[in-house]
């Protein structure tokens, strides 16, 4: 298992965007490695665990690494790919306003 992954290019921006909508907060993780997700995203009481793929690289280029797939079908919680912003915003959002008790 590698300790490290690299950070997709698109990464940072959907942070700072993310981080400028009121309401969400966000963990980079992507530095914990082994397969461990880019980010963590708050919303409302409820987390999302992101894997952050760049659409400007070639589909063979976006596919999870061994340990991220290792990561992802061991892990029971809440986790997804995403390549923009705009998905991990309405991810969190369904989420929460499906999930929220009435």
């Amino acid at each position: 298992m590698r300790l490290r992954g690299r950070v997709d290019d698109n990464q940072p921006a959907i942070v700072k965007e993310l981080r400028q909508i009121p309401g969400f907060s966000v963990a980079i993780t992507a530095a914990v490695g082994n397969g461990f997700v880019d980010i963590v995203v708050g919303f409302k009481g409820f987390n999302g665990m992101y894997e952050i793929k760049d659409p400007a690289k070639e589909p063979a280029r976006r596919k999870l690494t061994p340990d991220e797939d290792e990561f992802h079908k061991a892990w029971f919680g809440h986790i997804e790919v995403a390549e923009t912003t705009a998905e991990i915003v309405r991810d969190m959002r369904l989420r929460a306003f499906r999930l929220t008790p009435q």
